[in-house]
């Protein structure tokens, strides 16, 4: 009987023809950095991975908000800030 180790999700390697990502600018907001680092626990709860890399700081804490507080601090974290919608009443 002969075994095969065949997968149905190929692996896709990063690109490297892509630009790089503008820098990401420092949370000055104590407010913006407590809501960025909620959403992001709430990402490793359902089963996202850390983006800390071999890090002093991912291996002591295993709380889940610790190290998303740390992923934002050291700007791992992609963000966008939205608009405020214009409300009806205005028109």
């Amino acid at each position: 009987m002969e075994t095969t180790d065949q997968t149905t999700d190929p692996v896709q390697e990063p690109s490297t023809d892509e630009a790089p990502k503008a820098p990401i600018h420092l949370i000055k907001s104590r407010f913006l950095f407590v809501d960025v680092s909620a959403m992001r626990t709430k990402q490793l709860r359902r089963g996202a991975l850390s983006r800390l890399v071999n890090s002093d700081q991912s291996k002591e804490s295993k709380k889940l908000e610790r190290i998303a507080m740390e992923e934002v601090r050291q700007g791992l974290i992609d963000y966008e800030l939205l608009e405020p919608a214009e409300s009806a009443e205005e028109s």
